[in-house]
């Protein structure tokens, strides 16, 4: 019997009265990458941000259904917040590092409480800045200002900060939404490297990006899953003909 990374089942999502995903089911393979992509207002970023319970900010939000993590509910009070979002870290579409070194941006975390040495820090750093694809860039400079970076490099950085916490799933919103086509590539490369240790499940800024990094892909259309499936099942030979239109530009 296959084994599942996170199952989500028969989940609904409110915000306030207004309902935005509709009794999803979907399934996601350990050390894979799925795409969850669709049109705007689709629930593809609602869906990532509740994977780690960062829509549980807004009061006005609630949801219905169950979201499991390796079997276990996400939900469960007994379960930390804190604890999942270090097992489920996520990427945002703009890129926040924090006002200090590009070394301390990605050292940030494991600096608070979890008793490291220098030495240990400074080697998860390295690891995590390699494998972001920015080490090369930055090795030298690692005490300047991380707002010196580049756009890209900065959406790098971002990922490593999330990557030096060792999170079991990496949730990534359209992180590549903004950057040049260098800096995407180097994302994307990094995300076929990564998918090796890491669960990764991203909302793609564009259906070429689904095709070219995903090893499964989902498409949603206005809260609802039309259909999920292989990469060769969905832009190939698609089973809706809604999933036909979309991925072949006839609308969205």
């Amino acid at each position: 019997m296959e084994k599942y990374k996170i199952e989500i089942k028969n989940f609904n999502f409110y915000f306030g009265e207004k309902q935005v995903i509709y009794n999803l089911n979907l399934k996601v393979q350990a050390n894979r990458i799925l795409s969850v992509f669709g049109p705007a207002n689709s629930g593809t970023t609602t869906l990532l941000r509740s994977l780690n319970r960062l829509c549980e900010l807004n009061p006005e939000l609630r949801y219905e259904g169950e979201i499991l993590l390796d079997g276990k509910s996400i939900f469960d009070s007994r379960e930390s917040v804190t604890q999942l979002r270090r097992r489920v870290g996520m990427v945002f579409e703009v890129p926040t590092p924090l006002p200090m070194s590009i070394y301390e941006n990605v050292s940030y975390g494991l600096r608070l409480g979890q008793g490291k040495s220098k030495a240990a820090i400074m080697e998860a750093v390295e690891l995590s800045l390699k494998q972001a694809a920015l080490w090369e860039e930055v090795k030298e400079r690692l005490d300047a200002p991380a707002m010196s970076l580049s756009g890209g490099q900065q959406q790098r950085l971002c990922v490593a900060r999330v990557l030096a916490l060792k999170p079991e799933v990496v949730l990534i919103d359209r992180a590549c939404s903004g950057l040049d086509p260098i800096s995407t590539a180097k994302i994307e490369e990094s995300m076929s490297q990564l998918k090796k240790e890491y669960t990764i499940i991203i909302s793609p800024h564009n259906v070429q990006q689904a095709i070219r990094v995903s090893d499964r892909a989902a498409f949603l259309l206005m809260g609802h899953l039309v259909e999920e499936g292989t990469n060769d099942e969905m832009f190939t030979n698609p089973q809706d003909k809604r999933t036909s239109d979309y991925v072949t530009g006839r609308f969205g």
